[in-house]
């Protein structure tokens, strides 16, 4: 493989009916990071229907060009059609890197791509560089959590990695910013959709995703059960917070999936995190160790979280979180 022939980062940019997923805007900010690094531009691939009115937003959030696809297909996301798409794409501008976001829809779309371009995938990494030789070294937990392996793929092209939201950021929207929007046209094969998508039905769970929260009161097993969690609910009402967990009690049954941080979970970087009755397992500390600032409450005065903490209280959070909720509530009424 004459590996010349490829050039510039492609970026698979998601959006969800319509509107774009912030995990691609974090992508586009990397890729421009790297792209100075390698002398190449960022591409961002954008797929939809009705979308072309979205193209100079990616622009302006570090894209250099956009190519996009908009047709009908490929409104709504079905793994044949946007496959066909996207292998289309690369193999019309034989890309160097390609990163997707590793969401429901990257993890399913990344590796069946890597299988039709006969080139390798790095899942879930947490730190992306360039080594002097110019390869994207792709870093992700590996065994358990327990060590980081860096991973390359230097015998193929492209390179191609997913990586977890709200692990990367954004670039500053720079509305003055120009670039090239090229429209792509893919000829579909309908003899291989085999999966057609008959209604979509949404769950309005009230309550903002952990990942965009700017405020994290989570849990850990140390507050044990939902009565412990009705208090850092209490809490988290105060400071206009969402409550998030740790494995564990997701493991318990007593809180969801879908509020779990760490490296089976989510990766989250607010302003104020608060990890209380968190150990500070290595696993946990790979989602929110980014975060602005860290307060721990722990009965352990060992326990691992008080080393990437900024403010440490040792003690039981049956007594502190209450009384740290009537002072707060009450500095505001005071305001």
């Amino acid at each position: 493989m004459d590996k010349s022939n490829y050039k510039n980062i492609f970026v698979f940019v998601e959006q969800r009916d319509g509107v774009i997923q912030p995990v691609g805007l974090e992508l586009l900010g990397k890729a421009h990071e790297l792209a100075q690094i390698l002398g190449e531009k960022v591409v961002a691939m954008f797929l939809g229907h009705n979308i072309k009115n979205q193209c100079q937003t990616l622009i302006e959030y570090g894209a250099d060009e956009v190519v996009y696809a908009d047709c009908p297909e490929l409104k709504d996301y079905l793994t044949e059609q946007y496959s066909q798409a996207i292998a289309q794409i690369s193999d019309k501008y034989l890309p160097n890197i390609i990163l997707f976001g590793a969401t429901t829809i990257g993890r399913d779309l990344g590796p069946r791509l890597s299988a039709r371009l006969a080139t390798g995938l790095t899942a879930d990494c947490t730190k992306l560089e360039i080594s002097e030789e110019k390869e994207l070294m792709m870093t992700r937990p590996a065994f358990g959590g327990n060590l980081m392996a860096t991973i390359m793929c230097t015998e193929h092209r492209p390179q191609m990695s997913t990586v977890r939201p709200g692990v990367m950021q954004k670039m500053a929207r720079d509305t003055s910013r120009k670039g090239e929007i090229m429209e792509f046209k893919p000829v579909f094969d309908p003899s291989k959709f085999a999966v057609k998508l008959v209604k979509k039905v949404k769950a309005d769970k009230g309550k903002m995703d952990i990942t965009e929260a700017k405020i994290l009161v989570s849990g850990g097993r140390g507050v044990g059960c939902k009565e412990g969690f009705e208090k850092l609910g209490a809490l988290a009402k105060t400071l206009n917070a969402q409550v998030s967990s740790s494995r564990a009690m997701v493991d318990a049954g007593v809180m969801p999936h879908d509020v779990q941080v760490g490296q089976t979970g989510k990766t989250v970087r607010p302003n104020l995190y608060m990890a209380i009755g968190i150990s500070g397992a290595i696993q946990h500390l790979a989602g929110m160790e980014e975060s602005d600032l860290i307060i721990a409450i722990n009965r352990d005065k060992d326990a691992p979280i008080f080393g990437v903490a900024d403010l440490g209280v040792v003690g039981d959070f049956n007594k502190i979180v209450p009384l740290l909720n009537e002072r707060l509530q009450k500095e505001m009424q005071e305001k």
